[in-house]
């Protein structure tokens, strides 16, 4: 089964993954151990995710340990129609299309869904909270799921509190080799690559202000820094904002910022960002993106309502002329720029990622008649090091190991 724009484009979709497993060596092993041990066999996966060339490659693994894959996008924008039709072509359910209408989007997450899924593979929680508000009959299918996100990790942490949380969850997002390698490394440099491909312009010596200074908005940081900007952090937390200011950046106020900033990057996963108020104050001609993972950091229904014309200035670039005749402009209607505007992290960087998901799903699969509690869990301590050391063999480097005189030292309580 599918919904996708048009078959007759999987060719260009199948080079897209062909070129990404040349550079997913961890995803290449596992995918070798899978069609070995099948230990999907008989098991549906439901999977929300950016659907791009390194997700399609995730969906192919996980296919290739008998998995039957039930797959749509995690944000219309970021589809790419090549790489669904190729995965169509493979036989996997696919149901996404580019651009979707809202109700486009909200049906295709209902077909996935509404395959009963034993596995659920989400980017940000809407599978999760779908199954739980709308399909509860279908909650006693699930096995477990694993969460890929900040946003995601902060929707289930809500769930949990609120006791509304029907199975165990495991939190991807908050594995080392996820959130020190995906988050900072990786959005560090698609944030980047999408609004210069978009752009066309110059970061050195611009105002790039940088809203949050978790491990995303670091990477941003970092990444505009080293293209010669001058980097503006705005935060809510005293800590990370003292954090930012001793890694060498300013740190001010929305408010603040938003009078002298070219660019300005939010990712926060929190709403409101930038309203009305910093629109107001804002240069001729700054431009604005997002970050986060929903369109809600950067009030586009306000820019909307007080523009008093839109222009389509570049391709995913829209200027937003207000009353004053200032223009502001928007890359990507305020939705994740590194994808709607760009291809995502870098390959090898999502290759951590994605193993980390395969291992999660096979730790539930696992531990299915364990009590594994419905809860947000953390990925077991050795499948990240598992990870870490495989992708240390890629590279060909290794670490020191602890002598037993040096471990028992460690353990000890008279230390």
């Amino acid at each position: 089964m599918h919904d996708i724009l048009d078959i007759s484009l999987a060719p260009s979709g199948f080079q897209k993954i062909e070129w990404v497993k040349r550079h997913m060596p961890l995803l290449n092993g596992l995918e070798k151990e899978f069609s070995a041990a099948r230990p999907f066999d008989g098991l549906r996966v439901a999977l929300s995710v950016h659907l791009e060339a390194k997700t399609a490659y995730l969906c192919l693994v996980l296919a290739a340990g008998g998995a039957e894959m039930f797959v749509t996008g995690s944000n219309p924008l970021s589809t790419q129609d090549d790489v669904a039709a190729a995965l169509a072509l493979e036989g996997q359910n696919v149901f996404a299309r580019h651009g979707a209408s809202g109700d486009v989007y909200a049906a295709h997450m209902k077909n996935v869904i509404e395959s009963a899924p034993n596995i659920i593979i989400d980017d940000g929680g809407d599978l999760v909270s779908l199954i739980h508000s709308s399909y509860p009959n279908l909650l006693k299918n699930v096995i477990g799921g694993c969460e890929e996100t900040t946003t995601g990790i902060m929707r289930l942490n809500a769930m949990e509190r609120d006791k509304k949380l029907r199975f165990p969850m495991v939190a991807v997002n908050n594995a080392r080799c996820k959130f020190l390698f995906d988050n900072r490394y990786g959005t560090g440099q698609s944030v980047w690559d999408g609004i210069n491909r978009t752009t066309n312009l110059i970061v050195a010596g611009k105002k790039a202000v940088v809203a949050g200074y978790g491990w995303c908005g670091k990477g941003i940081a970092m990444r505009a820094k080293g293209l010669g900007a001058d980097v503006i952090v705005t935060e809510i937390d005293p800590v990370k904002a003292l954090e930012a200011h001793m890694d060498g950046f300013s740190v001010l106020p929305m408010l603040d910022a938003a009078k002298i900033g070219d660019i300005f990057i939010t990712a926060t996963g929190c709403r409101d960002v930038i309203t009305r108020r910093h629109f107001d104050v804002m240069k001729n001609g700054a431009i604005l993106c997002n970050a986060g993972h929903f369109n809600v950091e950067v009030d586009m229904d306000c820019l909307e309502e007080i523009a008093v014309s839109t222009a389509q200035q570049r391709k995913n670039i829209t200027g937003y002329t207000l009353s004053d005749g200032r223009c502001l402009s928007v890359i990507a209607e305020g939705r994740l720029v590194n994808l709607a505007a760009g291809d995502g992290h870098p390959a090898e960087i999502m290759d951590m990622s994605f193993a980390i998901q395969a291992l999660s799903a096979l730790y539930l699969v696992k531990n299915k008649d364990k009590p594994l509690s419905a809860s947000l869990i953390p990925v077991p301590e050795e499948t990240d090091n598992d990870v870490a050391s495989r992708m240390l063999g890629y590279y060909g480097l290794a670490v020191d190991k602890l002598t037993e005189k040096q471990a028992r030292y460690l353990s000890s309580p008279d230390i």
